[in-house]
Formats: C-alpha cells, sequence, structure tokens
C-alpha cells in the first residue's frame, strides 16, 4: 500500500543526512581530529545547544513514541508517525537547499582525510538505505529505523574518525619519515626554525619571514600547516634545495607532540613566542602544557651549538629560559634594546642601535613579537639596516588582527582568528589608543581548564577599564567577567548577554555613533562578524 511512498522517505533521509555528515565532519575538522577538544566543546553553551537542539530531542521523543505505539495504538504506529518522519524529513531536506543557496552551509575543508572519511561516511549511508529497504518489508519500521540511524548520526560519525585514526597515524608516521628523508637529503645550508608557544606564533613567524626574505630564500609553514600532519606535508610539497631556511609554527595539544616534530624537523633555532593556561583543559596538567606549548620538548630537541629565543615578558618563557643549557636570549620591550617606543593606531615607530624603525604593526603586543624576529634575524647574520629596510614591507596583513571602518564610520577592530588571555589583555589595551566609545564583542574561552574563573574575571576587570559597552555572545563564564568587570565600577547594564546578531547589531547601532569603535574578540558566529563589519 505505501511501497511507492518509501523512496521518497528515503530519498530526503538521505539528503538531511549529507548535511548532517558534513557538518559533523566538518567539526572533527575544526577540533584537529582531536579526541579531548572534540568532547570538550560539548561542555561549552554551544556544545550543550547542539545536542539538545529542538529537532534532535524531538526524534528522540519519536523513537519512544513508535515502540509504545507499536504495542499500545497500532493504528497511530502504522500511519500517523511514518507520516510525522516523512514531513520532518522534508521539512529538513529544503532547509538544507536552502542553507547551500544562502552560503551558510558548514562543511569540512576538502582534503584527503576528510574526503575518505566523507567517502567512508556516505557509503555507510548508502549500504544502510539498501540493507533496510531489502530485509524490512514494513513501512513503520523503515522509518523507525531511519529515525534511530539519524538520531545516532553524531556517535556513527565519530565512531568512523576513530575508527580511521590507525590509518591516519600510519599515514602520518610515513610523511615524517619521508619529510626526514627530504630535509637530510638537501644541503647543509637550511637553517631550520621551530616556533611553538600559546599565542603569537602566526604573527612572529610571518614578521620573521618578511623579514629574513630580504636577503635569504625562505619558506614558511602556511595557516592551518602547524600539525604533525601539516608540517612534513609543506616539508614534501615545497621544501628544495634552493631554500636557505625553512621556518615551522609548531602547534601542540597532547605532551609530546612538538617532541614528535622536533624528531625528524631537527630545528636548529627554537622559539617560544608566550605561554598561558589557554588549552590547560586539554593538556589535563600545567606541566603537560609547559612541556609541549610551553617549549621543554623544543629546547631538548636542540643541538648542542643551538639557539633558544623566548618571550622576556612571559614568566613561564623566563623559567625556561632560566633553565636552558644553550646559547640564548629573551626579547622584551624595555630602552635597553628598543628606544623611543611609540605606538600608533596603524604603526608603531621606535629605534634600535640609532637606526629609526617605522612599521605597520597594530598594538604593543605584535610589536613584542617583531622584537623577537629582528633579534632573530640579526642572529642570522643581517645588519640592522637591512632589517629595518625588509621590516618595511610588513603589512597588517601579516598578522591576525585588522581593522577597517564599516558603512556607519565606525571603527571596528577585527581580533577573531583566535583568541587566548594575553590576546585579549593585549587587544583592550591597544583598544585604548582610540577616542570616542569603545565597545566589545566577544565569547568567553574555552579550553581553560580550572584557571577558567579567574582568567574570566580578569578580563572582566580589564573590559571594565576601556570599554563603555560590552557584549558577550555565550553564557559560559558570562556571570565571572560581569563580576570582574562590576568589581571595577563597570555597570551591570553596560555588561549584556546577547548571542542573536541582529539583537547585538541592533545594541551596537543605538549606543555607537561615527568614530567610536568595536572591538570583535575570538571565535565569534559568522552572522555577527558580518552585520558589524558592514554596518547594515
Amino acid at each position: 500500500m505505501f511501497s511507492s511512498f518509501i523512496p521518497f522517505l528515503i530519498a530526503f533521509w538521505l539528503v538531511r543526512s549529507v548535511k548532517q555528515v558534513l557538518f559533523w565532519i566538518y567539526l572533527w575538522q575544526l577540533k584537529q581530529y582531536h579526541r579531548g577538544r572534540f568532547l570538550a566543546h560539548f561542555k561549552t553553551e554551544n556544545g550543550k545547544k547542539l545536542m539538545l537542539q529542538p529537532m534532535q530531542v524531538l526524534k528522540t521523543a519519536l523513537l519512544v513514541v513508535f515502540l509504545a505505539s507499536s504495542i499500545f495504538y497500532p493504528f497511530a504506529y502504522l500511519v500517523f508517525l511514518p507520516l510525522i518522519v516523512f514531513l520532518a524529513y522534508f521539512l529538513e531536506s529544503m532547509l538544507y537547499f536552502k542553507s547551500i543557496f544562502s552560503k551558510r552551509l558548514k562543511s569540512p575543508k576538502l582534503t584527503k582525510k576528510t574526503g575518505f572519511l566523507l567517502g567512508a561516511s556516505f557509503v555507510a549511508q548508502v549500504v544502510f538505505a539498501i540493507l533496510i529497504i531489502g530485509f524490512i518489508p514494513d513501512l513503520s519500521w523503515i522509518a523507525f529505523a531511519l529515525l534511530a540511524f539519524d538520531v545516532l548520526l553524531p556517535v556513527i560519525i565519530s565512531g568512523v574518525v576513530i575508527l580511521f585514526q590507525p590509518l591516519a597515524d600510519r599515514f602520518r608516521l610515513n610523511l615524517q619519515k619521508r619529510a626526514k628523508e627530504k630535509i637530510e637529503s638537501l644541503n647543509n645550508k637550511l637553517t631550520i626554525i621551530g616556533i611553538t608557544g600559546s599565542y603569537a606564533k602566526t604573527s612572529t613567524k610571518e614578521y620573521l619571514a618578511t623579514i629574513l626574505s630580504e636577503k635569504f630564500k625562505v619558506l614558511t609553514t602556511k595557516e592551518h600547516q602547524n600539525t604533525e600532519v601539516g608540517i612534513p606535508q609543506a616539508i614534501l610539497d615545497e621544501l628544495g634545495p634552493e631554500h636557505d631556511i625553512f621556518i615551522a609554527e609548531m602547534g601542540a595539544y597532547d605532551k609530546g607532540t612538538i617532541k614528535r616534530i622536533s624528531d625528524f624537523l631537527k630545528p636548529e633555532i627554537g622559539i617560544v613566542t608566550g605561554v598561558n593556561s589557554q588549552h590547560l583543559a586539554l593538556f589535563g596538567s600545567m606541566d603537560n602544557l609547559l612541556s609541549a606549548e610551553g617549549g621543554r620538548e623544543l629546547l631538548q630537541s636542540l643541538p648542542t651549538d643551538g639557539l633558544l629565543v623566548v618571550n622576556g615578558e612571559n614568566d613561564f618563557c623566563q623559567d625556561l629560559y632560566s633553565k636552558a643549557d644553550v646559547r640564548k636570549f629573551s626579547y622584551k620591550l624595555d630602552d635597553k634594546v628598543i628606544k623611543n617606543l611609540d605606538v600608533k593606531k596603524n604603526f608603531a615607530s621606535f629605534s634600535i642601535d640609532n637606526t629609526q624603525f617605522k612599521v605597520d604593526v597594530l598594538g604593543r603586543h605584535n610589536v613584542l613579537n617583531l622584537l623577537g624576529a629582528i633579534l632573530v634575524a640579526r642572529e642570522l647574520g643581517m645588519s640592522i639596516g637591512e632589517i629595518a629596510k625588509a621590516s618595511e614591507k610588513i603589512t597588517a596583513k601579516n598578522s591576525s588582527f585588522k581593522i577597517l571602518r564599516n558603512n556607519m564610520g565606525m571603527n571596528v577592530i577585527d581580533s577573531t582568528y583566535s583568541a587566548n588571555p594575553d590576546g585579549v589583555i593585549a587587544d583592550l589595551d591597544y583598544l585604548k589608543i582610540y577616542p570616542g566609545k569603545k565597545v566589545i564583542v566577544m565569547p568567553s574561552l574555552i579550553e581553560l581548564g580550572k584557571t577558567a574563573k579567574e582568567v574570566h574575571y580578569s578580563i572582566g576587570a580589564k573590559i571594565a577599564q576601556i570599554c563603555q559597552l560590552a557584549i558577550i555572545t555565550n553564557s559560559d563564564h558570562y556571570e565571572d567577567i560581569k563580576n570582574g568587570a562590576i568589581a571595577k565600577g563597570m555597570k551591570e547594564e553596560s555588561i549584556l548577554l546577547i548571542g542573536d546578531a541582529n539583537l547585538i547589531f541592533g545594541k551596537v547601532k543605538t549606543f555607537c555613533k561615527e568614530d567610536d569603535t568595536i572591538l570583535l574578540e575570538g571565535r565569534i558566529n559568522e552572522s555577527i562578524i558580518s552585520r558589524i563589519k558592514k554596518g547594515v
């Protein structure tokens, strides 16, 4: 009777499932396939909403109703519930097509790994559909099976990712082995620099590469190439005998990661840009974090004639520096090296050894990162004059910190690439330069472990000193930020919890006028960023 109905039900189920497969693999990729990062996401407000979204709860309830109605209300079991499932999948399929046309679909960046995972997941869907059609003649139980698969899809996708991990590990080890062999096959002129830390790695890498490129042939890892797979891939794809210097940004979320990278990379210079508790929840302890992200493993990998370079304004870096038994130096913005420092909105000027610098970097913290790069370039034989000339080629594009003016004439500081405790404080310090009203829009920070309450309270206190309005976009640690701000004199009505892009834009639009400044900080929803940056 209902046999002609089944293909349509299956088709809409497949369409809806494709959307979910894309999203869950996107989330795993976003968390760099790290189980700790993936699971930590579900402790956040957004993660909880994801698991408790109304449609997911409704489908789980429908499964229970299916089983109950098959016993107590067989007519509803046979007719009405399959119809409800069909309508749900039809609606979700239409919403999926709408998200494609509006370009709001969240999908993973296509790589060999995501290609394999997507293929395996899609094959599993098709095989499942074929099996239930072949072995389940009853429409109601077909609908039940599809619904059960749907509800369990996050677990199924995660299972595919985890089962694939041994293959991924073999692929990673093979890449590293080949990368090591390639490095060894090149001539001995190649200098390898490894950069790690909790923050400022990318900016320091870009500044250093720009300066060194004035005199040397330089290769660097690109954006998101700071992993155990990305770094050897960069070596195999791009490193050649023409290169003098290879600069590798080295990220880590586990103890031992930097050691494994260093084992095949063999860096001669190690730079530690700054350490804080940003990823403490993932490492499990501060000792584990300091081992990897804190630079101990990088230090241990340096040769006896190697060089360690650390941020002299960071206590953890200074502790590492004091224990290092290799050639070393630390950098900080004091008048022993850098003089006449003047940080403006769009540039910074200073002098080193009576040589004047005027560089397109934004904020004191980026001057500090630049200083580290300058001193490393000097160690590699560049004169201060060559470095000053090369520094003129540095632009704001070399960092994740951007400034623009929206259609309403407001200054918008875009610091949404990532966020960490020191970065938020540094961005707020930079915000002080601007006249007029100052607004910050930010989510709470993640993966801070047991330090989260204290860190967010400190951020709130800093906000109160700089801003007239703060909008926090999620409830995680909102109370801690608010309490810190109120303790420093900010009015409670000036620190708001708003997640909706339209409401946030409406509040900013009524509060600010031309020449006022909005700081967008951290991983904010793209719709919020777009509305404020456009000013419409």
